[in-house]
């Protein structure tokens, strides 16, 4: 979704996190930056039927310059509208693959344990009957998409290498 994008970094640990959360204005196209990951999938949520714009943001207007610039200073990835918000207690957590192509999604459950996939979080939610209010549908492990303008020059894809050297034998053949 060109509307919703994250710009994931190298964390100290070697983990990627999302080192800001930000929103384009459907009116002015300008981004703006949103605070919280809360905030922002809160906005994510509902932006569908409620799209951003400027004025939702206290002190904000569309007359003022963008928070953000879209620039390949920094690996951007777009989201999907109308994924669901994170449910309370639980934390969404996105890791950038090493060769750039894709993030994955894991949610940590309120004890404390990493789940990597839906099967994983209806075996949480049968062993704690505390969550048995939340269902599969809550939870998303849908990523958002890498946006290959904006990575590092020196990162070389998977895949690019072999596509190369296809693109040069399609063109040898032709003389």
């Amino acid at each position: 979704m060109a509307d919703s994008p994250k710009t994931p970094k190298k964390s100290q640990a070697g983990h990627t996190s999302i080192d800001a959360y930000a929103v384009q204005c459907g009116e002015c196209f300008k981004w703006r930056v949103i605070p919280t990951q809360e905030e922002y999938e809160d906005i994510r949520s509902r932006f569908v039927e409620d799209p951003f714009v400027c004025d939702k943001k206290p002190g904000v207007s569309c007359e003022d310059p963008a928070d953000i610039e879209y620039d390949a200073t920094r690996t951007w990835v777009i989201d999907k509208p109308n994924l669901p918000k994170t449910p309370a207690g639980f934390q969404r957590g996105l890791i950038l693959r090493r060769d750039y192509s894709k993030l994955d999604a894991h949610y940590v459950t309120p004890t404390g344990k990493k789940v990597r996939a839906p099967s994983g979080i209806a075996a949480f939610i049968n062993e704690n009957p505390e969550f048995e209010d939340l269902s599969i549908s809550d939870f998303s492990f849908t990523v958002p998409k890498v946006m290959d303008d904006t990575l590092p020059e020196n990162v070389e894809r998977k895949g690019s290498a072999s596509s190369s050297k296809r693109i040069k034998s399609l063109k040898d053949d032709d003389n």
